[in-house]
């Protein structure tokens, strides 16, 4: 769509499985922490609730693996599993980072909105050396409501001073693109392999790799 490929001034990335290919890491990662409590569950349920609030995505494993941890130890457990995967196989999604070096030589401002942790946000971008291409980050602590509220887009939005209409977001949930859109911005879908059960009909444009943005 034309008013997708317009010249906009802000553009704003999730974070998992829109700029990097996390989102199975971290449903593995949440796997083996389940493991560690000495049941074994499938991955690939993750892709159920990819997207939701951080108590959802683990109740869920919770259910599925049969067990009652307390969260704070779990996630010492799920951290762990994560960063040492984090450091094995991440990688960028195809074209991200030629698009956002684009975006930065063209003199656009950028900037990430996550659901995740500060601690994972951060680890990624240090990882990929990409902390600088950014001028704001907002992350779970930054809210006190998830996706899909728009919270986390108002506030960067405020933070930026900029109007919905000036900025594009790039999502790869169902929440994600929800909370764009409900903050009045025009958003792009990503398609990945493991968010099939994400609707992402909302958005002005579905893409598989960034360098269909340049078409």
């Amino acid at each position: 769509m034309e008013s997708v490929l317009k010249d906009y001034q802000v553009y704003l990335f999730d974070m998992d499985g829109t700029l990097v290919n996390s989102e199975p890491l971290k449903g593995k990662a949440l796997a083996l922490a389940c493991a560690d409590y000495g049941s074994e569950v499938d991955f690939n349920i993750y892709k159920d609730v990819m997207g939701e609030s951080w108590p959802v995505v683990t109740g869920h494993f919770f259910k599925a693996a049969s067990i009652s941890p307390e969260l704070a130890e779990f996630n010492t457990h799920f951290r762990a599993h994560y960063e040492r995967l984090l450091s094995e196989s991440l990688e960028l999604n195809i074209g991200a980072k030629e698009y956002i070096k684009q975006l930065n030589k063209n003199g656009k401002r950028c900037g990430v909105v996550s659901s995740a942790a500060t601690w994972m946000v951060d680890n990624i971008l240090d990882a990929l050396n990409l902390t600088e291409a950014f001028e704001i980050v907002i992350t779970q602590e930054h809210v006190t409501k998830h996706k899909p509220d728009p919270e986390a887009y108002n506030l960067a939005l405020l933070h930026l001073n900029i109007s919905s209409d000036n900025a594009l977001i790039f999502e790869d949930s169902t929440a994600g693109v929800l909370a764009g859109k409900a903050s009045g911005c025009e958003v792009v879908a990503i398609k990945h392999a493991f968010n099939g059960k994400n609707d992402m009909s909302a958005a002005s444009k579905i893409i598989e790799a960034y360098d269909e943005m340049f078409v």
